[in-house]
C-alpha cells in the first residue's frame, strides 16, 4: 500500500500541528524524489536496542486499520509533495507532535539513520533530508 492510498487526500490541505509545553513539531524538507518514501522515527540512540521495536517488516499491510499482529512498530510518515502558502509546492515530512528530545529518522525498514534531530517544546523545528 503506497501512501496516497493510505490517504488519498495527503498534501491537499494544511496540516494540524499539535503543540506546547514539552510538545514539538519537526518539518523536514525532502528531493523530489523521495515523494511516497516512508521515513521512521525513533529517540535518538534507540536504533538497535531493546527499546526499538525493528525495522518495518512490510508483509503487505498498512497502519492504522484496526489489525494487530502483537509487535511493535516504529513511527513513521511519507514524503508529500504540500502546497506552500503564497503558492508552490514542496514534498516534506511532517512529524505533528513529538515530545521535546532528540530524534533519529531513518528509510522506513532500515537501521540506516541518516538524520538526527533536536526538538524543544512548544516550537516546529525545520530540517533538510540530507541529500
Amino acid at each position: 500500500m503506497t501512501a496516497t492510498e493510505e490517504n488519498p487526500y495527503a498534501g491537499q490541505g494544511a496540516v494540524l500541528l499539535d503543540i506546547g509545553g514539552d510538545v514539538g513539531a519537526l518539518v523536514v524538507t525532502a528531493p523530489a524524489s523521495m515523494v511516497g518514501e516512508e521515513v521512521e522515527i525513533l529517540p535518538a540512540g534507540a536504533v538497535g536496542t531493546p527499546a526499538d521495536p525493528g525495522p518495518a517488516h512490510g508483509h503487505g499491510h498498512g497502519h492504522g486499520h484496526g489489525h494487530d499482529h502483537g509487535h511493535a512498530h516504529r513511527p513513521h510518515v511519507a514524503v508529500v509533495d504540500r502546497a506552500l502558502p503564497g503558492g508552490g509546492r514542496a514534498p516534506s515530512l511532517v512529524y505533528p507532535e513529538l515530545v521535546r528530545g532528540t530524534y533519529d529518522l531513518m528509510p522506513k525498514g532500515t537501521d540506516d539513520v541518516r538524520l538526527t534531530i533536536q526538538i524543544r517544546g512548544g516550537e516546529v523545528t525545520t530540517a533538510a533530508w540530507p541529500g
